[in-house]
């Protein structure tokens, strides 16, 4: 048995196909069939159905979970060996919201990686709450999004401070008046975010305790759609004063101040205790708390 044959088995279970696994892995369908059956054979066991679609035996699975306990330990073996190396090296998975990942992470990352050309990053989008959940299961290495609260074996760290606004369209009646009440949003068809977001449970939460029962006619899951939406006046919408920035500068949207929605929210680093920082992460963590809150919030 070698790594490579439970790297092998491992993309299997996930593309459920003999000819994908081996494109991805740069390997001939006739060489991934030849690992599988060296595994089977040592083993003694069936470990791949090669029905369509091909999928794990029930033993396949049971390997399957060792495999990739093997292939992570090989994985954090081979960086910390890296690691004695003078030159902070190897991958990082970011996960982030749409919006931090559109507005913030382009100036973090130019400068990151102008530095650091040898450390190579990758970012998924995803929900705050999702966010925590990725980190956990360590599907994400560093997460930076809304800080929803103490977690259990989690470490945060606050970058900056973002609050949700009331945006409309230039065109909108509300966009005529200096500030308004939220009583203002009784009666306002609104473009919200999915319930699962840190923006929804908070406007949901602002709109309980005064008694509206808010008039949604339109629920996206990240503040780009909202934003596209808003700018082609089809609503209002609670999102992200951050997120707007550019619009607002650019006069395609405006922020309508509401005295209830002004309560701030910090954004931070998400990251698992106890889990082996290798030199990358150490280094772009080190940089990204030293930052100063303006050059995330500052203007493009």
């Amino acid at each position: 048995m070698n790594i490579s044959q439970l790297e092998t088995l491992i993309t299997i279970s996930k593309t459920m196909s003999f000819r994908k696994a081996g494109e991805l892995l740069n390997l001939t369908q006739p060489a991934v069939s030849a690992q599988i059956k060296s595994l089977e054979e040592e083993f003694k066991t069936q470990l791949v159905d090669r029905n369509q679609p091909v999928t794990l035996t029930d033993r396949g699975q049971v390997f399957l979970s060792h495999a990739e306990q093997i292939v992570s330990i090989v994985d954090e073996l081979k960086q910390r060996l890296a690691d004695l190396d003078e030159n902070p090296q190897g991958h990082i998975i970011l996960g982030t919201t749409t919006s931090i990942a559109i507005q913030i992470l382009p100036r973090i990352l130019s400068y990151f990686q102008d530095q650091f050309p040898h450390i190579k990053t990758s970012i998924s989008s995803m929900s705050s709450s999702q966010i925590y959940q990725h980190v956990e299961n360590g599907l994400v290495d560093v997460g930076i999004g809304y800080l929803i609260g103490r977690s259990p074996g989690m470490t945060t760290s606050v970058l900056y401070y973002d609050t949700f606004e009331l945006v409309v369209s230039p065109r909108h009646p509300l966009a005529q008046v200096k500030s308004a009440g939220i009583e203002a949003l009784r009666n306002t068809p609104l473009i919200l975010l999915s319930p699962d977001t840190v923006g929804r449970r908070f406007a949901d939460d602002v709109f309980a305790k005064h008694g509206i029962q808010p008039q949604v006619i339109m629920e996206l899951t990240s503040s780009e759609e909202v934003k596209r939406m808003v700018e082609l006046d089809l609503g209002a919408a609670v999102i992200s004063k951050q997120s707007v920035s550019a619009e607002v500068r650019n006069g395609t949207l405006k922020i309508v101040p509401i005295i209830e929605l002004e309560v701030t929210h910090p954004v931070g680093v998400i990251t698992k205790s106890g889990k082996y920082v290798n030199s990358a992460m150490r280094q772009f963590l080190s940089d990204l708390k030293g930052m100063p809150e303006a050059q995330f919030i500052g203007s493009e």
